[in-house]
This record gives C-alpha cells, structure tokens and sequence, in this order.
C-alpha cells in the first residue's frame, strides 16, 4: 500500500470524483500551489496509484442496453488454463470486467451487449465454447442503484 499523506488522499478524492479538473484548480481545492500539486499528481501516477484517467460513459446511450453479469467455472485451475481463459476475456470487447473468484464459480465476467439476442450469440459463439470452460450462468440486470469507480477515501 503506497504511503499517502492527508495532501494525497484529498488529491485522489478530488481527481477521482472529476479527472478533468485543471491542475490550478486541483491545487486551489487541496490548499497548494500549482507547481507542488502538479508534482504530486505526477509522482503518484508514476507509482501507480493513479493508472489512468477515463471518461464515464453510458453504455444505453450509445446502443449497450443490455448489461450481464456471468459467472464461469472452469474445468482446470491450473495456472496456465487461468491465464488462457483471462488472455481471452481479454481479447473480448463486450467483457468489460473479469475478476478470478475464490469458491465454486472461478471467474465473474461483467458484460455489455446491444439487445438480448446479440448477447446470447456472444454467449454462445464466444464464452460457452472456450477452451477449459465448464459452465456459464449467466444473470441479466435489471437496473443499476449504484456503480462509483474508484475506493472510498477519507479525506
């Protein structure tokens, strides 16, 4: 864990509710001047601690209603079976996330799709046949009541 004094945090807190805001204002908000707070910004994305900067986008209105969350179990766990399924989960647009679980259910894939029917193509085109895959459940959502990226910093 990266040693962040109460400056940090509030630079974090700041970027990571608005990674637009300019550096002056940035620095006007945590109490320095520009130059201290750009370099801060600088050493904790050259540690990283901050990976990158995104836009927010809403996935409904750019044609992806259909948001699926699917759990995978595996027929190995072997290392080498687990990089393969993540390599390719990796080369999979729709696959937005995909996390390695501990317990009966090896991965959780979150997935964006146009409509239904294009999702249950992708499903069965591109997950269900993978090489090592057991078996796909699969739960559609309905709606969203919360989704913040990022952690919770105490400033």
């Amino acid at each position: 864990m990266a040693n962040l004094d109460q400056i940090d945090r509030h630079l974090l807190a700041e970027l990571q509710d608005d990674g637009r805001m300019t550096n002056v204002d940035l620095a006007a908000k945590v109490g320095l001047t520009a130059p201290p707070c750009l370099r801060r910004v600088r050493a904790l994305e050259e540690t990283g601690v901050i990976r990158g900067y995104h836009a927010d986008l809403d996935s409904s209105k750019l044609g992806f209603a259909i948001t699926v969350f699917a759990m995978v179990s595996l027929k190995s766990q072997a290392e080498e079976a687990l990089r393969g399924f993540e390599d390719h989960m990796k080369s999979l647009p729709e696959v937005r996330e995909c996390h390695m679980l501990n317990g009966e259910i090896d991965f959780i894939l979150k997935i964006v799709s146009r409509d239904l029917q294009s999702f249950q193509e992708f499903l069965t085109s591109k997950i269900t046949p993978a090489a090592n895959v057991a078996s796909v459940k699969t739960s559609l959502t309905i709606r969203t009541a919360k989704q913040v990226p990022g952690v919770p910093l105490d400033v």
